[in-house]
């Protein structure tokens, strides 16, 4: 298989994770300003979501630029990235729905966790595969960002169950650190 048939697939199913989000959203009953008050709560779930999918979407575009060929370790690991980020529509709409309560931020939290894993995972059969001595491998050679990650995402479950709004706060912070996107494989695909 080829790393275009990969990635339109990946494309495709994270498009539809989008879709399924929004789809949740209703309209609001009334005309005023103060009819989308109930609705905000769903509504910052969803844009933080939307955040989410789309660093993933970016960071794996900017992964598979590096990318040679694809192998079917490779290929069940993207798979596994995209069954947790599959979820998430389920994981936003639980969030948005309780008003940030404890157990769906926890449950968040989960998914987030597992996404990073997986894509953590996904890199690391990269790498693998591409060889020790690949520019993917010399534009990852630190895993600072993967690793502080997950354990921003730990704290932030530990967190949720007593203050789930400061468990909020740290998946927020690891979406400001990821919102630029990645320049290290750009980086080194420029030297090359």
């Amino acid at each position: 298989m080829t790393k275009g048939r990969l990635e339109a697939f990946s494309d495709g199913v994270l498009a539809i994770i989008i879709t399924i989000m929004v789809l949740e959203l209703k309209v609001p009953e009334g005309t005023s300003w103060e009819s989308l008050k109930p609705i905000l709560p769903k509504f910052l779930a969803y844009i933080f979501s939307f955040i989410y999918v789309g660093i993933y979407w970016n960071n794996h575009h900017h992964l598979f630029q590096a990318v040679k060929k694809v192998n079917g370790n490779i290929l069940w690991a993207n798979l596994h990235l995209l069954f947790w980020l599959s979820l998430m529509p389920v994981a936003t709409e639980w969030l948005g729905t309780t008003n940030f309560a404890k157990n769906p931020a926890a449950a968040y939290g989960i998914c987030l966790i597992m996404c990073a894993i997986a894509y953590t995972i996904l890199e690391n059969l990269i790498i693998k595969n591409e060889g020790e001595n690949s520019s993917i491998k010399q534009a990852i050679h630190s895993k600072f960002k993967e690793y502080i990650s997950i354990v921003f995402y730990v704290a932030g479950i530990a967190t949720s169950f007593f203050y789930p709004y400061l468990a909020i706060g740290f998946y927020y912070i690891v979406a400001l650190i990821w919102l630029i996107p990645d320049k290290r494989i750009e980086k080194t695909l420029k030297e090359d």
